[in-house]
């Protein structure tokens, strides 16, 4: 159904439902009108009056309850919403992995609260403006694939850029080893222009300003910043070029290896730059690393099964492997009063930092680099909970973050990909940082490198 249809529809339920709003008598009658907005019968794929059993408290009943993606919680119009939504988070936690919904709508007729708990978005809305907002509710006729949002188009304009850049190298004779190293350095200096780890625009004023337009000397100038970026300051000669000096050492291993010096054009000097001039402070990690896979050969991607995984797919497998557990044991903790409370959250979040985790066929490290985002996420959780009592909890921000790369470990045949999903934690490792930064109001960042993770370029089928 197109979006026009939809809008005039709700506009119609909307109409019909005004001033009304009695839970028990209407409830079925108000949400068989919604369903049918998308052409679904209710009876079809949910139930009313659902009965769960409460931990410890007897049992209870699901206004209505569509397994696995959708847990109503409906009130009489004029009612305490607070109230429901305690009571719906409540029937959640008692309901198995396989059963829980993605999606919890509390309503009193009159008004919605919608909570998407796979990308921990909460959106309210009046009925009177339901039909400006009836796309937040496609998934109910079984649509829930959003449209790209503007990150991910951010993410796709870059690894074009990349792209660009890559088959100019190629061309030249730029190729294998050296050209995926090459490009990888780039990106990370591409994302560290941008958010923090270099000076402001460092990167661009470097190439634009200590390299000639025609191209020639601009392999030789990346080489001397690689090499710079792998230097202690106070080992670097004393008569470095004065754009060099204003780089901090990154350390990490990620400017180690020397690389054959790449002869340049103005043309490819020129792609650089608009790279360069690209914002690179909304990207990704997570999905970029796989969209600047594509840059390589597709019959070779195939070969290697290559593919890109949504976020929104990747948390489908953690969830119920491990972050659902995890959660509910932090607002278990969350919950509690006295002098215990904090040594339970400190004892948590060491927890969390004690945590491995690995994956034999890790890609680009998709799945590594949205695990570790959600347990440094749920880390900053706890340390916001434990800095409410700052008598007991006054440390520097530098010291409050346990949890870090190394904890994470993959095995991944793939050279490239290897060496994308090593930096790409990196990046995600600052993106948190920066976070942790904006929580607590102290400037937090792991820069030179000190941990990595594991990623491992061999064959997971032959490796110990």
């Amino acid at each position: 159904m197109n979006p026009l249809q939809l809008k005039i529809k709700a506009a119609a339920f909307a109409e019909k439902w005004r001033g009304k709003g009695y839970e028990k008598g209407e409830t079925q009658l108000f949400y068989r009108d919604l369903f049918e907005i998308f052409g679904v019968p209710v009876e079809r794929v949910a139930v009313f009056e659902h009965a769960v059993r409460r931990l410890g408290k007897g049992s209870g009943f699901i206004d209505l309850f569509w397994k696995g993606r959708l847990l109503v919680e409906q009130k009489s119009a004029g009612s305490d919403m607070a109230k429901a939504k305690a009571q719906a988070f409540e029937y959640c936690e008692d309901l198995s992995d396989a059963e829980h919904p993605r999606y919890i709508l509390l309503s009193d007729f009159q008004s919605f609260e919608l909570h998407d708990l796979r990308e921990d978005k909460t959106a309210k809305f009046a009925l009177a403006d339901l039909a400006d907002h009836i796309h937040k509710l496609v998934f109910i006729g079984g649509d829930d694939k959003p449209a790209l949002t503007e990150q991910e188009k951010v993410n796709i304009a870059a690894a074009e850029l990349m792209g660009d850049l890559h088959d100019a190298l190629q061309a030249v004779g730029y190729t294998g080893h050296d050209l995926e190293r090459l490009l990888v350095r780039v990106v990370f200096c591409l994302f560290a222009d941008d958010t923090g780890i270099f000076e402001k625009n460092a990167f661009q004023h470097y190439i634009e300003n200590a390299t000639a337009a025609s191209g020639a000397d601009t392999g030789a100038a990346l080489a001397a910043l690689f090499q710079s970026l792998d230097t202690p300051e106070h080992q670097r000669q004393s008569s470095i070029n004065d754009a060099l000096g204003r780089f901090p050492l990154i350390n990490g291993a990620l400017f180690e290896e020397r690389l054959r010096i790449p002869a340049f054009n103005a043309a490819m000097r020129e792609s650089l730059l608009a790279a360069c001039r690209f914002d690179w402070s909304a990207i990704s990690p997570a999905i970029f690393g796989s969209l600047f896979q594509s840059v390589m050969d597709r019959a070779s991607r195939r070969a290697a099964g290559a593919h890109y995984t949504t976020e929104q797919n990747i948390l489908k497998v953690i969830e119920p492997l491990f972050l659902k557990d995890l959660r509910v044991e932090f607002n278990r903790i969350k919950r509690l009063r006295g002098a215990g409370r904090a040594a339970k959250l400190k004892a948590f979040q060491k927890r969390l930092s004690e945590l491995r985790f690995f994956d034999p066929a890790c890609g680009c490290g998709n799945f590594l680099i949205i695990a570790y985002r959600e347990i440094r996420a749920l880390e900053i959780k706890a340390i916001r909970e434990l800095r409410k009592n700052k008598e007991q909890y006054e440390l520097d921000v530098a010291h409050l973050s346990l949890v870090n790369v190394d904890q994470f470990y993959g095995v991944e045949l793939g050279e490239f990909p290897a060496r994308i999903s090593e930096a790409a934690m990196w990046m995600m490792d600052h993106i948190m940082n920066k976070q942790m930064s904006e929580e607590f109001g102290e400037y937090y960042i792991r820069i030179p490198l000190k941990r990595s993770p594991t990623i491992v370029h061999a064959d997971a089928l032959e490796t110990d």
